[in-house]
């Protein structure tokens, strides 16, 4: 757990409660996991006290008149703003950075650099990311998820259009041309658009001659306009990381910074914590842990582990939260009967309070009807013990979701 908070002097407290909110704060910051009935959030309503979310208090205090780098998508967003960062960092820019995960060269998810960049991981949960003064847009990809807040992919898709039309005349749109229909959220747009994919006649950037090490990463040939620009490797595994890659590839180019310390950076970049992170070895099983919590994730992180050297794969899948898992119960069922073995843990709530009549006992024995072994588990301790016995030297164990699933990992290693 990151200790940056305490060493800057900021007093912490655990658990919630109305006495923990200061009478002469200037401004409460209330996280968009807190909702009505919190203590702490009543006790800020009931005193009246200045409240903002933390996309507007980020608008408010430290987005204006930077040069704002906004990373968003469904997926792969910690990863990508983590290659921006450390190309970034290799050039030399000072960035200020804001990333959704714990990367290990800035010591933590935050950054204070003296420059005018701002480096910044976008969500679009709650339309978060319309609070932001993007100068630079990176839109990943777009899919169906957060479909508590969401109607459908298509309220998620008028989202990120609304998203790419806060971008000014001189600024610009980074957009993966993979997405269904790009024109939609083109069409109407004052500002510059670069593309990047997997196509490319549709592509500014793109990657050819995509090889794999031993360790499962890419090594391509970078196009841009169809004229090979060179080579790039990359030191994280899978080839949706080639498609990341990409898009931090553009934003350093449109910088003008050169291709060598384009290459510096990304070689540089070793992994986020919780993204195919590499968490040690136990009776010669190789334990990997993942974030992944939606089916496209899923199975981005199983085509990365084919290439990764073992002997069979073993999944603990720990669902997040209970709606998710209902609507995309058959895209769940799918993604994990890739696996050799999955283990099912209960589903992590979050927010939620209602089970929806999902479970993952329900889980598993779908995934069993579809010829993959599956099994569920009511406890972490439970778990522990199984795989102690059933996996194998030279297996590969990936604790994945975006609970504390990880724990599992750490416990087995520490037997």
């Amino acid at each position: 757990m990151s200790t940056f908070l305490e060493e800057e002097g900021i007093t912490l407290f655990e658990g919630y409660k109305a006495s923990n909110i200061p009478p002469d704060a200037d401004v409460i910051v209330i996280g968009n996991a807190m909702s009505r009935g919190n203590e702490e959030v009543e006790a800020v309503l009931q005193r009246r006290l200045r409240y903002l979310s933390l996309p507007e208090t980020m608008k408010e205090y430290f987005l204006r008149g930077k040069r704002n780098y906004v990373v968003t998508g469904t997926h792969g967003k910690t990863t990508t703003t983590s290659m921006i960062s450390h190309i970034l960092l290799a050039g030399n820019c000072d960035p200020t950075i804001l990333v959704g995960g714990m990367l290990p060269s800035i010591g933590g998810n935050l950054r204070i650099g003296h420059s005018e960049n701002f480096v910044n991981e976008s969500c679009e949960y709650t339309n978060s990311f319309l609070s932001f003064f993007p100068t630079t847009a990176v839109i990943l990809n777009i899919a169906e998820d957060h479909l508590d807040f969401f109607k459908d992919i298509n309220d998620i898709r008028h989202s990120f259009k609304r998203f790419m039309q806060l971008v000014p005349k001189d600024g610009y749109v980074i957009l993966n041309s993979d997405i269904d229909d790009t024109d939609y959220f083109t069409r109407d747009l004052d500002c510059h658009i670069i593309t990047f994919g997997k196509d490319p006649a549709k592509s500014d950037y793109s990657a050819a001659d995509i090889t794999y090490n031993e360790r499962g990463c890419c090594h391509y040939t970078l196009w841009k306009n169809n004229v090979p620009l060179g080579e790039i490797s990359l030191s994280v595994p899978g080839i949706h990381n080639v498609y990341n890659s990409l898009a931090a590839i553009a934003v350093g180019l449109n910088m003008n910074l050169s291709l060598d310390v384009i290459r510096q950076g990304l070689l540089s970049y070793t992994g986020t914590d919780r993204r195919f992170q590499y968490k040690g070895s136990v009776n010669g099983i190789t334990i990997i842990d993942d974030y992944a919590h939606h089916p496209d994730e899923i199975t981005a992180t199983l085509k990365a582990a084919r290439n990764y050297p073992h002997r069979e794969t073993w999944v603990i899948f720990q669902p997040h939260t209970y709606s998710r898992t209902k609507l995309l119960y058959d895209q769940f069922v799918e993604a994990l009967s890739h696996a050799d073995h999955v283990i099912l843990a209960d589903i992590y709530a979050a927010r939620e309070t209602d089970t929806l009549g999902v479970s993952s006992e329900l889980l598993a024995q779908s995934i069993r009807e579809r010829g993959t072994d599956a099994y569920y588990l009511p406890d972490f301790k439970s778990i522990e013990d199984f795989v102690l016995k059933k996996c194998m030297h030279d297996d590969l164990l990936i604790t994945m979701g975006a609970g504390n699933v990880v724990t599992i990992g750490e416990e087995l290693l520490e037997k």
